[in-house]
């Protein structure tokens, strides 16, 4: 019987480790919360607007991008839309050697085609370093 509990508080032991020692976790539940509300803020803002033909949409929120990466065919147009209240924000795809695009304030719109397939991370100018506020398309 001892070797029965001492099994069950090691699994215990190991499952609240993982929860605690999880940031990963944490955070994406976190940016779920986040972007939620940030679908909830677009709805508000513009209802069931259609879309141009290969075209979506991430949204800026909170010093999130929303969703934080994206897979798309190549010829999409990617639109980064500020819902925020106050914030006003940028798309850098620095790495790409981009340069980095105006700021766009609530209810404003910043928007690239990608044409080529591969990775492209980006960030937002004033915010990627203290608010880590970073995202990725894919180019398939």
């Amino acid at each position: 019987m001892l070797s029965i509990t001492r099994i069950a508080l090691a699994a215990t032991a190991v499952v609240f480790l993982g929860a605690v020692s999880s940031p990963a976790s944490a955070n994406e539940a976190e940016d779920k919360a986040t972007c939620a509300e940030a679908d909830a803020r677009y709805k508000e803002l513009f209802g069931d607007q259609k879309l141009p033909p290969n075209t979506v949409v991430v949204t800026t929120y909170n010093y999130r991008f929303c969703p934080p990466s994206i897979t798309v065919k190549a010829g999409t147009t990617v639109r980064w839309i500020n819902v925020d209240k106050r914030t006003s924000h940028s798309v850098w795809l620095k790495e790409a050697g981009k340069e980095e695009s105006t700021r766009f304030f609530p209810e404003e719109s910043w928007e690239i085609m990608f044409d080529e397939p591969g990775k492209y991370p980006y960030l937002c100018g004033p915010h990627w370093d203290q608010e880590k506020m970073i995202g990725t398309v894919t180019v398939e």
